[in-house]
């Protein structure tokens, strides 16, 4: 596939990436730029690909999706499989799509891995041990997750602090990968350097002072609560959807699941889950600061990313042969 532009012959398209932290407001900064630009958006967001899992997820209004075209949003069931391999395939077929029609691009989320799959590819990993990975996996039912975590903060505490505590899957990878190989998990993605892209990309990242986050964050949760968090876990559990599925097992879903089954009283859980939230924020913040690529702006500086992101996606258009 060949891309021209009226930049360079055979430059990489351009898009523009708008990430952060949970909380810090992308979605509003999002829609005023999309709208502004005439720019379609597409979703770097672990969670809102799934339907039903809409106020934990803090996807935008069905008015908001309707004032702007959104992609990657409510495209699977919760029971369904979908990974970063998924994710990279997808979103790489439509921005190749949007390109062909020169329709803006602007890539929201705040899930680090998919946007940094998304420019730049998979790197090459080590390949998974079945009788390690075993192993481990009966190890984690007689520890449980904690315990695992424990260890992972041993072996490799880098890959520790990016990774949730509740992540069973990726800390049985880390360990697998430290007993497999004697090295982290973390030196391995530290070796792809990501000098390959399929983009020519600005990364922009939202950010506010940490108090002021987390004050939002806490206002967020409560507000996730007032519009019927409970409500929406319950009735997922009353399709049929178990509360096992990693879905069921992310922030607010999980806290929720853990109440309505009678293992967290009702303060416990929004205090769990606040809490959780705030050190989720942490470990995305310490993902992006690791992209020196990215660009911090005030999240509250509207008029200086709309500049920004105007000045790099207006002077190139694209077609593809």
């Amino acid at each position: 596939m060949n891309y021209r532009g009226n930049h360079k012959e055979n430059a990489s398209p351009r898009i523009a990436v708008l990430c952060g932290p949970t909380g810090v407001g992308k979605t509003k900064v999002a829609l005023e730029i999309a709208g502004s630009l005439n720019a379609e958006i597409v979703s770097a967001d672990s969670m809102q690909v799934y339907r039903y899992m809409d106020i934990g997820t803090a996807k935008p209004s069905a008015h908001e999706l309707e004032r702007i075209q959104h992609h990657l949003i409510n495209v699977i069931d919760p029971d369904e499989p979908f990974d970063v391999q998924h994710f990279m395939r997808m979103s790489h077929h439509i921005i190749s799509r949007l390109v062909n029609r020169n329709i803006p691009v602007l890539v929201v989320g705040g899930t680090g891995l998919y946007i940094r799959v998304l420019i730049h590819g998979l790197f090459d990993s080590v390949r998974a041990d079945p009788e390690v990975r075993a192993r481990i996996k009966e190890e984690a039912l007689l520890k449980g997750s904690d315990g695992l975590y424990r260890r992972l903060l041993d072996c490799d505490p880098k890959a520790a602090s990016r990774i949730h505590p509740h992540d069973t899957y990726r800390i049985i990878r880390a360990i697998e990968v430290y007993e497999t190989t004697g090295q982290n998990i973390s030196d391995y993605h530290q070796k792809h350097q990501f000098e390959n892209s399929f983009f020519d990309s600005l990364i922009i990242g939202l950010y506010r002072e940490r108090e002021v986050l987390y004050t939002r964050i806490n206002s967020r949760v409560d507000m996730m609560i007032q519009d019927g968090l409970a409500n929406e876990v319950n009735t997922l559990l009353d399709k049929g959807y178990a509360s096992t599925i990693k879905p069921m097992q992310s922030i607010g879903y999980r806290h929720m699941g853990d109440y309505l089954a009678g293992r967290l009283s009702w303060d416990k859980a929004i205090q769990t889950l606040k809490q959780d939230t705030r050190r989720y924020a942490k470990r995305q913040l310490t993902w992006f600061n690791s992209d020196s690529q990215l660009e911090w702006i005030d999240a509250d500086h509207l008029d200086e990313v709309y500049k920004r992101i105007k000045a790099f996606l207006q002077p190139s258009q694209f077609t593809i042969d």
